[in-house]
C-alpha cells in the first residue's frame, strides 16, 4: 500500500517499524511525502508524492 505519512497511525506505524528494524528510509535526507507498506510489514519512506509512486506503478504494471 502507498499512504500518506501526515496522520497519527501512520507515524505509530513508521516508529513501530523503525523499532522492529523493518523500516527502509529512501528519502535522502529529504521530506517523507509517502510510505510504502510491503507484504513482509517492511515500512518504506519516500520522498515522491503517493499520487506519483501509484501512477508510476500503474503505468509499469500496463506495459508488462
Amino acid at each position: 500500500a502507498v499512504v500518506q505519512p501526515n496522520s497519527a497511525p501512520m507515524k505509530r506505524l513508521r516508529d513501530e517499524a523503525k523499532d522492529n528494524k523493518r523500516l527502509v528510509d529512501a528519502t535522502h535526507g529529504r521530506r517523507t511525502r509517502s510510505m510504502i507498506i510491503t507484504d513482509s510489514n517492511h515500512v518504506v519512506l519516500s520522498a515522491i508524492q503517493a499520487e506519483t509512486i501509484s501512477l508510476r506503478y500503474t503505468i509499469l504494471k500496463a506495459s508488462e
